[in-house]
């Protein structure tokens, strides 16, 4: 159900990795959970974020909510494309849904994040509580 290739975070992001590169964006669960995003506001290239740090703001014709940093770095690339179509977080979440790749300061962040199997039980378990 949700991809191998990522790790996940409590907060319902995925961070797939390439050495110290991260790219970020939310679960196919959050964005179940938020419907139809209609807005997103993206952070600035060269800035930096911290693990659990607020990373881009959504709209959705449900709720407004953030997306938090798995990880901690610098921010070398954001998804521009969002910003004139925000449906890619719903259509694609793990493809052009992207949000932002962030090069990380401390690789060991992704010690803490769960592998799709643990994500899964996660979100059963999060279904659950209701």
């Amino acid at each position: 159900m949700y991809p191998e290739n990522v790790k996940y975070s409590e907060k319902h992001e995925w961070v797939r990795v390439e050495g110290k590169i991260a790219t970020v964006g939310i679960t196919s669960f959050a964005q179940e959970q938020l419907g139809a995003i209609v807005g997103v506001g993206l952070p600035e290239e060269g800035s930096k974020v911290e693990k659990h740090g607020a990373l881009a703001d959504l709209d959705s014709m449900k709720t407004a909510d953030q997306v938090f940093a798995p990880v901690g770095g610098k921010i070398v690339k954001v998804n521009r494309a969002l910003e004139q179509h925000p449906e890619f977080m719903n259509d694609d979440p793990y493809g052009d849904g992207w949000v932002a790749v962030i090069e990380m300061a401390d690789p060991g962040e992704l010690d803490g994040l769960m592998s799709a199997a643990e994500y899964e039980a996660f979100v059963a378990e999060e279904a659950s509580k209701g």
